[in-house]
Protein backbone atom coordinates (compact mmCIF):
# COMPACT_ATOMS: atom_id res chain seq x y z
CA UNK A 1 0.00 0.00 0.00
CA UNK A 2 1.48 3.33 -1.21
CA UNK A 3 1.38 5.84 1.71
CA UNK A 4 -0.13 8.91 1.46
CA UNK A 5 0.95 12.42 0.58
CA UNK A 6 1.91 15.11 2.81
CA UNK A 7 2.07 18.84 1.62
CA UNK A 8 4.98 18.91 3.88
CA UNK A 9 6.69 16.18 1.84
CA UNK A 10 6.58 18.42 -1.19
CA UNK A 11 9.28 21.31 -2.53
CA UNK A 12 6.82 23.42 -4.05
CA UNK A 13 9.20 26.27 -4.41
CA UNK A 14 11.70 23.82 -5.97
CA UNK A 15 8.76 22.67 -8.45
CA UNK A 16 7.47 26.47 -8.64
CA UNK A 17 11.08 27.60 -9.74
CA UNK A 18 11.18 24.82 -12.35
CA UNK A 19 7.81 25.49 -13.69
CA UNK A 20 8.84 28.60 -14.12
CA UNK A 21 12.22 28.08 -15.70
CA UNK A 22 10.43 25.54 -18.34
CA UNK A 23 8.27 28.66 -19.05
CA UNK A 24 10.79 30.51 -20.66
CA UNK A 25 11.08 27.44 -22.71
CA UNK A 26 7.78 27.63 -24.30
CA UNK A 27 7.04 27.86 -28.21
CA UNK A 28 4.11 29.66 -28.46
CA UNK A 29 4.41 31.87 -31.41
CA UNK A 30 0.57 32.37 -31.98
CA UNK A 31 -1.47 32.69 -28.63
CA UNK A 32 1.63 34.17 -26.59
CA UNK A 33 0.82 32.10 -23.73
CA UNK A 34 3.44 30.19 -22.38
CA UNK A 35 3.54 27.88 -19.69
CA UNK A 36 6.01 26.05 -17.81
CA UNK A 37 4.77 22.69 -15.73
CA UNK A 38 7.08 20.42 -13.12
CA UNK A 39 6.15 17.01 -12.54
CA UNK A 40 7.05 15.30 -9.32
CA UNK A 41 7.87 11.43 -9.49
CA UNK A 42 7.14 9.33 -6.20
CA UNK A 43 10.45 8.82 -6.28
CA UNK A 44 11.32 12.50 -6.14
CA UNK A 45 12.76 13.20 -8.89
CA UNK A 46 11.58 16.57 -11.14
CA UNK A 47 10.04 16.51 -15.01
CA UNK A 48 9.77 19.97 -16.79
CA UNK A 49 7.79 20.66 -19.48
CA UNK A 50 6.69 23.59 -21.73
CA UNK A 51 3.61 24.29 -23.87
CA UNK A 52 4.57 23.80 -27.67
CA UNK A 53 2.40 25.58 -29.83
CA UNK A 54 1.38 24.33 -33.92
CA UNK A 55 0.24 26.79 -36.65
CA UNK A 56 -2.75 23.50 -36.81
CA UNK A 57 -3.69 24.09 -33.54
CA UNK A 58 -5.05 20.33 -32.82
CA UNK A 59 -1.29 19.21 -32.58
CA UNK A 60 -0.38 21.64 -29.76
CA UNK A 61 0.93 20.30 -26.70
CA UNK A 62 0.44 21.13 -23.16
CA UNK A 63 2.89 21.80 -20.72
CA UNK A 64 1.69 19.22 -18.54
CA UNK A 65 1.37 16.74 -20.48
CA UNK A 66 4.96 17.75 -21.58
CA UNK A 67 6.17 17.00 -18.39
CA UNK A 68 4.45 14.07 -17.84
CA UNK A 69 5.08 12.47 -21.22
CA UNK A 70 9.03 12.77 -20.67
CA UNK A 71 8.43 10.92 -17.30
CA UNK A 72 6.39 8.61 -18.74
CA UNK A 73 8.70 7.83 -21.48
CA UNK A 74 11.52 7.19 -18.71
CA UNK A 75 9.79 4.68 -16.68
CA UNK A 76 8.40 7.20 -14.09
CA UNK A 77 4.45 6.43 -13.74
CA UNK A 78 3.39 6.96 -10.51
CA UNK A 79 3.32 10.94 -9.45
CA UNK A 80 3.06 13.16 -6.32
CA UNK A 81 2.24 16.49 -7.75
CA UNK A 82 2.78 19.46 -10.47
CA UNK A 83 3.51 22.96 -10.42
CA UNK A 84 2.02 25.05 -13.39
CA UNK A 85 3.27 28.60 -14.35
CA UNK A 86 1.78 30.91 -17.06
CA UNK A 87 1.24 33.96 -18.45
CA UNK A 88 1.91 36.10 -21.65
CA UNK A 89 5.18 35.56 -22.89
CA UNK A 90 8.54 37.69 -21.62
CA UNK A 91 6.69 38.55 -18.69
CA UNK A 92 8.66 37.41 -15.67
CA UNK A 93 5.50 36.95 -13.19
CA UNK A 94 2.43 34.49 -13.81
CA UNK A 95 -0.61 33.73 -13.52
CA UNK A 96 -2.80 31.47 -11.98
CA UNK A 97 -3.02 28.82 -14.93
CA UNK A 98 -4.78 25.88 -14.15
CA UNK A 99 -4.12 23.07 -16.32
CA UNK A 100 -6.79 22.17 -19.09
CA UNK A 101 -9.47 18.90 -19.56
CA UNK A 102 -7.40 17.29 -21.32
CA UNK A 103 -4.52 17.66 -18.79
CA UNK A 104 -6.50 16.94 -15.57
CA UNK A 105 -7.50 13.54 -17.42
CA UNK A 106 -4.05 12.45 -18.41
CA UNK A 107 -2.64 13.46 -14.86
CA UNK A 108 -5.60 10.90 -13.23
CA UNK A 109 -4.11 8.30 -15.24
CA UNK A 110 -1.02 8.25 -13.20
CA UNK A 111 -2.29 9.46 -9.72
CA UNK A 112 -4.58 9.42 -7.47
CA UNK A 113 -6.99 12.24 -7.56
CA UNK A 114 -7.49 12.35 -3.90
CA UNK A 115 -3.73 12.91 -3.34
CA UNK A 116 -1.95 14.19 -6.37
CA UNK A 117 -1.39 18.17 -5.50
CA UNK A 118 -1.70 21.09 -8.27
CA UNK A 119 -0.04 23.65 -7.59
CA UNK A 120 -0.80 26.73 -9.67
CA UNK A 121 1.38 29.85 -9.05
CA UNK A 122 2.10 33.50 -9.87
CA UNK A 123 5.76 33.08 -8.22
CA UNK A 124 7.43 30.81 -5.58
CA UNK A 125 5.86 32.88 -2.57
CA UNK A 126 2.14 33.34 -4.13
CA UNK A 127 -0.02 29.69 -5.29
CA UNK A 128 -2.58 27.98 -4.53
CA UNK A 129 -2.96 24.25 -4.11
CA UNK A 130 -5.63 21.59 -4.84
CA UNK A 131 -6.33 18.08 -4.62
CA UNK A 132 -7.17 16.48 -8.62
CA UNK A 133 -9.92 15.06 -7.47
CA UNK A 134 -11.14 18.92 -6.65
CA UNK A 135 -10.27 19.68 -10.60
CA UNK A 136 -11.56 16.88 -11.48
CA UNK A 137 -14.75 15.07 -9.74
CA UNK A 138 -16.48 12.31 -10.23
CA UNK A 139 -13.48 11.17 -12.70
CA UNK A 140 -12.75 8.12 -14.87
CA UNK A 141 -10.08 6.07 -14.38
CA UNK A 142 -7.85 2.99 -15.23
CA UNK A 143 -9.71 0.65 -12.19
CA UNK A 144 -12.83 1.61 -14.39
CA UNK A 145 -11.78 -0.70 -17.02
CA UNK A 146 -10.38 -3.24 -14.86
CA UNK A 147 -11.74 -6.65 -14.93
CA UNK A 148 -12.83 -8.37 -12.16
CA UNK A 149 -11.66 -11.86 -11.42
Amino acid sequence: MEQAVNIQDIPIRELIRSAQEARKRAYVPYSGYAVGAAVLTRELRIYTGCNIENASYTPTICAERCAISKAVSEGNRKFKAIAVMGGPQGEDGGQFAFPCGVCRQVMREFSDPKEFLVITAKSEEEYRVYRLEQLLPESFGPENLMKEG
